[in-house]
């Protein structure tokens, strides 16, 4: 062997009076050999090279043994000949030390040789050693927070960073220490206390790093005394496990050593005198259900580090517009945490964004794996998570996996009532609430001033499988269930009126409402006290506009259950909950009708006047959707006199709106302008606005928007664009009802569409459209289809428009939404004529035209205008100019003055074509010098121009 390669100064490490030589295999103490047989000088390597870590028995046994099979007996003899030949022992002098039931630690300082420290300029200054690690190539979200904790060190000196298991607290430190080297001339020491199990080697793993070996008598007092004027910096990484040691040394270190700085990461903190926190928090995410392009979804920090270590893993394409919102859900499941996102990316190479995001469901997903070079406690999340649980005392692993029972946020009082079997246990179940809180594996947020505690959802996933592994999981899920019950009835929702509560404020607690729902309804669960809940909760989700849910729900309550008895009280709940459910998500087929007939059954049998009322107002919506004028005045009668008889302003308030609807409907405009009216007088006289939401619907702003297009109709432009502009400013101002927003945009829009403002409409129907997807309201979305389709064919896209407007008929047909029917129809023919399939328009529009025979006539002008064009098309003038004739005649019976324009407008035309001009100009000007106002709108500037063009 060749004396030479001993001399290299990498190659040498040196522990007290030893050297090994790695590469040249060989150990001397001062200048004299020490023989040692391979298996054993592997085991030193093996334990030097990692000083200050436990190595596990299994690690060794591949080091000295590798491919062979042997017991951990022949691995204690070999430790046993490294100790006699190490003299380990003699003189309280101590070299390797046996961690029970891991493996073993070299416990003595290590250090080169010959090498020294270099500075940020790359000169030996002859100080100490450091062995710190490398940072990320590429740190995500985090530039502010290294910033911010460096300039917290050097003006405190000591510094915790805190945070959950996962989050980043050590990436943060490593690269807090890089930014700082060149302060400390290169005097960085990392000390990963993560690999003790024994509190009492944290002083000889801080002396080990450097290259200092502590006095046993007294390990503290030794280091302090050795860092005395020294000007470093200590990283003392991993501390919640050690935390008693830890922040000994860190407060005798800060206070007796005034040179010397720390920065510790813990997922508590260490609560010691001089100690600076910082919390470090979740990387951010997009927030749900924002429309955000996926530009705008990777300005979020978390969306970067996926897609980053996505990447890596095999991800060849950029984010598309698709998987945006699958990626920002992702992130947002995972809460943020920046190892749950890491190990979730790691598997899009295999398993595609979409495999992620199915997966994440299951909770094997917990043991994905990481980097094969990050530490053990990190190479999964199980493995994390299993750090942090097995620190916990047992009460506080009780009460988290109890806590595990709730989605998303709960409250001090939830947790006492889920988490406590008795009252007494109530105040100890605060304490592990509050310890919890410290220890990072629980988090608070203040919302409507209320304090809110939710689990992150990796801890969730993991303490949720420790409840079932204890055989808790239902018994903890009855009393869950049970808690929300009694929250429900407590706050009386389930005999509100939607209205009467701010919904909103319930939003925190829809996911644990979910939950109780669900175990109520599963095999393991209670189907007498489920359905008592779906009637509690029906309230509550059509409140949030969670409609499909209610319809389950409601659905299962009193379908699933088949002859089982229900009270009568809990079934008229039901039954109004689901008629509305039905009537937005599905439709407005028999089996809403069937709903509410059955409800309005129940209430007289109860005699309950409120509910029969509520539900007379859903009889009255369903039928006017229907275009059955004269079954929703009736509804509306009904309704009327019972709120007249329990002496309900709001439901007075509703019934003179609803009646001006039904006028406006038939044709009777005039009519329909004063009860509407009216109403709103009354609303402001008894503020019913505050307390009228009748089925998921503010009838303020649907009476407003019904007021703006009657207003147009009747010739006062100006003022139906104000009311029309008020309905959708009103909503845009606060948290509203969906349903009540799809009302504004869409009839609102239809207002400012027949005043001529293009743009704006078009803008509006957007919102209307993607509003109506997000919340699964199918007639909304028709509605805005149709509407984006009219659009379209006046600004000459036919074809487009034909598309839309055939997709908007086919929903409204599945749907049986027939309230805006006619106009789509209307608008089609015309989209039929621009393009010269004049058969099939003529056909079209009479269909439309018969369809109004039921009563509903408030289109019926339009429709003969659209008719009298197609027929001109066709060369019949003098057909179209009887149908034109007969359109005027119609609007000026309904006093419909705009419609009465539009129609001599057309009119005109085609008498001017007939060299008829001084008939065309006084067809159009008798009409015209009726009007008071809107002379700047689209329609009138026609006429104005068609009066001066025949002058």
């Amino acid at each position: 062997m060749n004396d030479h390669r001993h001399s290299l100064p990498e190659d040498a490490l040196s522990f007290g009076p030893f050297s090994l030589f790695v590469t040249g295999r060989q150990l001397k103490r001062a200048d004299d050999p020490i023989h040692l047989g391979g298996r054993a000088l592997d085991l030193l390597i093996a334990l030097v090279e990692r000083a200050g870590e436990v190595v596990s028995y299994n690690e060794l046994i591949s080091s000295a043994w590798p491919n062979v099979t042997v017991f951990e007996a022949n691995l204690r003899v070999q430790i046993g000949t490294l100790r006699k030949a190490l003299n380990d022992g003699e003189d309280g002098t101590r070299y390797i030390s046996n961690v029970s039931g891991r493996g073993y630690c070299f416990v003595a300082p290590v250090s080169h040789a010959i090498a020294r420290p270099t500075t940020a300029e790359g000169n030996t200054d002859g100080e100490l050693p450091r062995k710190l690690p490398q940072p990320l190539e590429r740190m995500v979200g985090r530039d502010e927070v290294v910033r911010a904790v460096s300039e917290q060190l050097i003006m405190g000196r000591f510094v915790s960073i805190v945070g959950p298991g996962g989050i980043g607290k050590t990436t943060v430190a490593i690269s807090v220490a890089h930014s700082l080297l060149k302060g400390f001339r290169g005097a960085v020491f990392f000390i990963d206390l993560g690999t003790l199990t024994n509190s009492q080697l944290v002083p000889t793993a801080v002396g080990s790093a450097l290259g200092f070996m502590v006095q046993a008598h007294d390990p503290f007092g030794s280091l302090v005394t050795y860092l005395d004027e020294k000007k470093i910096l200590l990283i003392l990484d991993n501390c919640e496990h050690v935390i008693e040691s830890a922040s000994e040394l860190a407060e005798r270190v800060v206070n007796e050593a005034p040179q010397a700085y720390i920065l510790a990461t813990s997922r508590e903190a260490l609560r010691v005198e001089g100690e600076h926190v910082h919390l470090l928090y979740s990387l951010d995410c997009p927030p749900e259900h924002a429309d955000t392009t996926a530009a705008e979804v990777m300005g979020y920090p978390a969306v970067q580090l996926f897609m980053d270590r996505a990447a890596a893993a095999g991800q060849r394409t950029a984010l598309s517009e698709v998987d945006a919102p699958i990626v920002a859900s992702i992130c947002r499941r995972l809460d943020g945490i920046a190892l749950a996102i890491e190990l979730a990316a790691s598997r899009a190479g295999s398993l595609g964004i979409r495999g992620i995001a199915e997966l994440l469901d299951n909770r094997f997903s917990l043991l994905w794996h990481g980097r094969r070079t990050g530490v053990p406690r990190h190479q999964t999340m199980n493995a994390m998570l299993d750090w942090s649980y097995k620190l916990l005392p047992e009460q506080e692993r009780v009460v988290l996996r109890r806590l595990s029972v709730f989605v998303g946020d709960f409250t001090v009082e939830a947790a006492c009532s889920v988490a406590s079997e008795t009252k007494a246990e109530e105040a100890s179940t605060i304490e592990a609430l509050e310890s919890l809180l410290t220890k990072s594996l629980i988090s608070t947020t203040q919302e409507s001033e209320s304090a809110y505690y939710r689990l992150p959802e990796t801890t969730r996933a993991y303490a949720r499988a420790k409840l079932a592994e204890r055989g808790e999981a239902d018994c903890v899920a009855r009393r869950h269930a049970e808690y929300y019950s009694r929250f429900l009835q407590r706050d009386e929702i389930t005999n509100s009126r939607i209205g009467q509560h701010d919904f909103s404020l319930y939003a925190p607690h829809i996911g644990n409402v979910r939950a109780a729902l669900g175990w109520a309804l599963s095999d393991r669960g209670d189907p007498a006290f489920g359905t008592a809940l779906v009637a509690q909760a029906a309230p509550l989700l059509l409140g949030l506009s969670l409609l499909e849910e209610c319809r389950y729900f409601c659905e299962w309550a009193l379908v699933a259950r088949g002859d089982k008895s229900i009270s009568a009280q809990t079934e008229i709940i039901l039954q109004e909950s689901l008629a509305l459910a039905y009537m937005y998500t599905r439709g407005h087929d028999v089996s809403a009708r069937a709903a509410i007939e059955r409800g309005l059954e129940l209430a007289e049998t109860l005699k309950d006047k409120v509910r029969e009322l509520q539900l007379l107002a859903s009889l009255n919506l369903f039928l006017v959707r229907q275009r059955d004028v004269r079954g929703a005045r009736a509804a509306v009668e009904r309704g009327r006199s019972v709120a007249q008889a329990i002496s309900d302003p709001a439901g007075l308030v509703w019934a003179e709106w609803m009646i001006g609807v039904s006028d406006y409907m038939k044709g009777d405009l005039a009519s329909a302008q004063f009860h509407i009216e009216k109403g709103m007088s009354l609303d402001a006289e008894v503020g019913s606005h505050l307390v009228n939401n009748y089925f998921g619907i503010i009838n303020r702003t649907g009476a407003m928007v019904a007021l703006a297009r009657v207003l147009w109709l009747r010739g006062f432009p100006d003022r139906a664009l104000r009311t029309a502009q008020k309905a959708i400013d009103e909503l845009s101002r606060g948290r509203h009802h969906p349903v009540s927003v799809c009302t504004s945009l869409l009839y609102g829009a239809s207002v400012i569409f027949w005043t001529g403002n293009i743009s704006k409409v078009r803008e509006l129907v957007e919102q209307l459209i993607g509003y109506a997807e997000r919340h699964a309201l199918r007639p909304y979305r028709a509605g805005g289809l149709g509407l984006k389709g009219e659009l379209q064919v006046a600004s000459g896209e036919a074809q487009a428009g034909i598309e839309s407007l055939r997709e908007a008929l086919e929903i409204m047909d599945a749907e049986q939404y027939n309230v805006v029917r006619a106009a789509a129809i209307g608008a089609l023919a015309e989209g039929l004529r621009i393009i010269g399939q004049l058969e099939e328009a003529l056909f079209t529009i009479d269909g439309a035209i018969a369809a109004t025979h039921s009563g509903a006539e408030f289109d019926l002008p339009a429709l003969l205008r659209i008719k009298g064009e197609i027929l001109a098309a066709r060369k019949d003038r003098e057909s179209a100019k009887t149908c034109l004739r007969t359109s005027i005649a119609k609007a000026h019976a309904q006093q419909a003055l705009s419609l009465e324009l539009r129609s001599a407008m057309t009119l005109a035309r085609l008498l001017r074509e007939d060299g008829e001009s001084v008939e065309a100009r006084q067809c159009v000007a008798n009409v015209y010098d009726r009007f008071t106002e809107g002379f700047d709108t689209l329609d009138l500037k026609l006429a104005h121009a068609m009066i001066a063009q025949d002058a």
